[in-house]
């Protein structure tokens, strides 16, 4: 007679061999899968590559940055904003950190170098010139995988990049100094630079107001509130940077959008403008605020609060077009600096791989990686002419006394 044990003991049995049958079968598919699974057939060519030399070299005001590793894959990055002898400098001392590294731990770099020395962090020469270490590297990963670099940072957002000066946007400068409280007159020479930059595009063109952080508040204050606030897409850096209370006035005041970040680096440099809503486009500089890491995390942050990019860009062809691959992933954009034909650096220093167009648009660079190659015989060549090296500024008034600018 069959106990109902019995048919306990069974079934435990039958679902032991049905286990093991599953067992067997899962292992048999699973090596079938890997036979034909490209993902698993792929070699991990990012896993041996090693970082075996870095060289830094002045160029002129701007300096640039070379990374070589095991794979013979090199990578470049644009230094500027800095004095170009000291910032390679430091590129040379921060090779320390970056000796025998692979150089697709591109956060895990970024953040080594950073937080490597607790009271140089955030300042402009280190942040500077970790832009372009940042930019290599990240030159390098496009290199490697044989794809351009917007495509390793998430993709393309856009088919193409709206960019400045063009011939239907251009953007008027101060034509300073400025007083610190205006006349008649000093409003009227701020609106006249408006009014002629606005007769070269057309009233369907797009003009733009870069005060520089040389138009002292009182007197942009009387300016915007004589200026027409369609004339302009934007009054770009409205005060020097430092005092938050300053832009939270100037934001109460004028009824024209304000941009701002060109000076600004980092997120953390940033967060205080979206957090105290007194600015409504932020403008990063790749190479200022330390590189595509971090402006791809800035644009993140400006789109949790609804702010688009407008990227400041006074570098050559090669970080340009750093800047202008973030700008190409970025869902929140507006319009993009870029100056080309020989302005920021002789032609043939930087090729780039890509286009401006007729209609003001950029198309995405081509290539791997950044997709620039860069001509050290054209960059030693540069490097030899005395006029073209770095002179500090002496912006005064009148009076002698120091401004800014």
């Amino acid at each position: 007679m069959r106990t109902k044990a019995d048919d306990r003991i069974a079934r435990r049995e039958w679902l032991a061999g049905a286990g093991a049958l599953a067992a067997g079968s899962a292992m048999l598919a699973g090596v079938l899968a890997d036979e034909n699974n490209p993902a698993v057939q792929v070699a991990d060519r990012a896993s041996s590559i090693r970082i075996t030399r870095l060289a830094a070299t002045p160029v002129g005001p701007k300096a640039y940055v070379k990374i070589e590793t095991s794979h013979g894959i090199t990578g470049w990055g644009e230094i500027t904003g800095l004095e170009p002898a000291v910032a390679c400098a430091l590129a040379h001392s921060l090779y320390e950190l970056l000796d025998g590294e692979n150089p697709t731990r591109i956060e895990h770099l970024w953040q080594k170098i950073y937080r490597a020395h607790r009271d140089m962090r955030g300042g402009p020469f280190m942040v500077h010139t970790l832009a372009a270490i940042d930019m290599a590297l990240w030159d390098i990963a496009g290199k490697l995988w044989g794809e351009p670099v917007y495509r390793l940072l998430g993709g393309p957002t856009r088919e193409k990049v709206r960019m400045y000066p063009t011939d239907k946007a251009v953007k008027a400068g101060t034509g300073g100094p400025h007083p610190m409280s205006g006349d008649p007159k000093d409003v009227e020479h701020l609106l006249k630079l408006v009014r002629d930059a606005r007769q070269r595009v057309g009233a369907d063109g797009t003009v733009m107001f870069d005060a520089h952080c040389a138009v002292p508040p009182a007197t942009l204050i009387q300016f915007a509130q004589a200026l027409d606030p369609k004339e302009v897409l934007f009054i770009e850096e409205p005060a020097v940077p430092g005092n938050i209370e300053v832009f939270k006035r100037l934001k109460q005041a004028i009824r024209i959008p304000l941009a701002t970040g060109e000076r600004d680096r980092t997120i953390w440099g940033v967060l205080p403008y979206l957090t105290e809503r007194c600015i409504d486009i932020l403008q990063p500089d790749c190479a200022h605020t330390g590189g595509i890491t971090q402006m791809k995390k800035i644009a993140t942050l400006a789109e949790a609060f609804f702010v688009p990019l407008a990227p400041h860009c006074t570098c050559s062809e090669l970080g340009l077009t750093a800047s202008l691959h973030v700008a190409a992933s970025v869902p929140f954009f507006l319009i993009h600096e870029g100056y080309l034909d020989g302005h920021i650096m002789p032609p043939g220093v930087a090729r780039k791989q890509w286009d401006l167009g007729p209609d003001g648009y950029a198309t995405l660079p081509q290539g791997i990686g950044l997709g620039v190659e860069m001509d050290e015989q054209r960059m030693a060549h540069v490097a030899a002419e005395p006029h073209r090296r770095f002179q500090w500024p002496h912006p005064t008034y009148e009076d002698g006394s120091v401004r800014d600018y």
